[in-house]
């Protein structure tokens, strides 16, 4: 037996099984730019790691430097787009490198309260436009000045 077979030999891993297993994984540099943050998070992934796992790691990052604004760490909260323009966010079962891509924008979902018939009655009624409060505002400061 010569040194190259040696080698190649002792190179191959074997698992549990006694089968062959593949050692490298394919891993690449992602940057994901904050909705409202001054910089974007720069880190390494694997090509077969999902869009959840990259926003939950991308939410720990952005955490453990103390950045503003506080975004919590809740994943289901977030979407990930691709930095293109016209592209959809990614599903959070989505390989991140089944995209080809290696920008991406990070946003959170927004939470829009649910406008009953009844609520908008009620501010109807007690005049809940600006126009209402505007006058209301003002007059404190008004007092006392003359023209």
């Amino acid at each position: 037996m010569d040194m190259r077979t040696k080698k190649s030999i002792s190179k191959k891993k074997k698992n549990n099984d006694g089968q062959n297993m593949k050692t490298k994984r394919n891993k690449f540099l992602i940057i994901i730019n904050v909705f409202g943050s001054a910089g974007p998070i720069r880190f390494i992934v694997n090509e077969d790691d999902n869009a959840a796992a990259v926003v939950e790691t991308a939410l720990k990052l952005y955490a453990r430097e103390g950045r503003l604004p506080i975004l919590g760490s809740d994943v289901n909260s977030f979407f990930l787009y691709p930095a293109n323009a016209g592209l959809d966010a990614l599903c959070p079962t989505e390989s991140i490198g089944s995209s080809g891509l290696r920008n991406f924008v990070l946003c959170k979902k927004q939470i829009n309260p649910h406008m009953s018939e009844a609520r908008s009655k009620v501010i109807a009624q007690n005049g809940g436009g600006w126009r209402a409060w505007l006058p209301k505002s003002i007059s404190p400061c008004l007092v006392g000045f003359k023209i």
